[in-house]
């Protein structure tokens, strides 16, 4: 819907109505509001709103990382069954957050199995019991803790947890034949990260688990990233995971030197940047100086 609205605006403003006519006009607002591509083999990625999802369609069937909302998620397996018949195998959850799982119950009685982390399942329910949704979910009925394995088709999907980071239940999803990754929330390229302490997250431990990522994976690697401050930019390699683990490290050195230095909570979450940082934007730098204060002042 953004994107229509851009266009409508633009339209306006250079008067494309006189221009291009009532039947151009109406093809440009007729254009999907989302994004489905192709990335590599048959392995691609959807993003409209909320997380990006990366799909899988091969002669066996369809594997989903990730949801988005419901709304999205229907536009996601209306484009899906265009492409095969087969049938979906798995959906899996990099984490909990509604904005990745709130599209669950899109595929419900339509996916064979939902797979996440155990911590991500739990933090799924606590979510939906405090906000009285527990009818609105499809809860993992597969859930793993340091790695798990499934093939489908002939591509070989593993799973990789490496510990705190975003949250206690961030996965990593690698399209092995593909060699195509999902690092899901544990980056935000460019962008100011939510840190959930109220799920576990660990600013502490988040960089350590993108070091061990950049180790697992090679150069030729494409990585999916679950945000970005450009939205086209959820598309990268590991220098991206280098940039973010630097970012969290900045982050936790600066917060922990204010600490030491006596500086208040107040004092610090009036920064209006990381010492080190230039790349990083958006408006959520309160929200990583909160959480790194809240783990280093404790």
């Amino acid at each position: 819907m953004e994107r229509r609205s851009f266009l409508l605006s633009a339209a306006i403003a250079s008067g494309a109505f006189t221009l291009l006519g009532k039947r151009s006009f109406a093809s440009i607002l007729s254009d999907p509001s989302y994004q489905f591509k192709t990335l590599r083999n048959n392995v691609g990625w959807f993003a409209e709103q909320g997380g990006t999802i990366v799909w899988l369609v091969n002669k066996e069937g369809i594997v989903v990382v990730d949801a988005e909302f419901p709304d999205p998620a229907k536009h996601l397996i209306a484009e899906l069954q265009k492409q095969t018949d087969k049938p979906f195998e798995w959906l899996i959850n990099t984490h909990h957050h509604g904005d990745h799982t709130s599209g669950n119950i899109a595929f419900k009685g339509i996916v064979k199995n939902v797979a996440a982390h155990v911590n991500s399942l739990a933090n799924q329910k606590n979510v939906a019991i405090a906000q009285k949704k527990e009818d609105q979910q499809l809860y993992p009925d597969t859930t793993f803790t340091d790695t798990w394995k499934i093939k489908v088709g002939d591509e070989h999907i593993k799973a990789y947890y490496f510990g705190a980071g975003h949250t206690n239940g961030d996965t990593i999803i690698h399209f092995e034949h593909a060699n195509v990754v999902h690092m899901g929330d544990l980056v935000f390229n460019r962008r100011y990260p939510f840190v959930d302490k109220s799920a576990g997250a660990s600013v502490k431990n988040w960089p350590l688990a993108l070091e061990l990522a950049q180790k697992k994976f090679n150069k030729d690697t494409i990585f999916v990233f679950g945000h970005a401050f450009d939205p086209e930019k959820v598309i990268g390699t590991r220098e991206d995971l280098k940039a973010m683990q630097n970012f969290l490290e900045k982050l936790a050195d600066f917060v922990q030197t204010s600490i030491k230095a006596g500086k208040s909570r107040e004092e610090i979450l009036q920064a209006k940047s990381i010492p080190g940082i230039t790349d990083w934007q958006g408006d959520g730098i309160n929200r990583g100086l909160e959480a790194a204060y809240q783990e280093f002042s404790s």
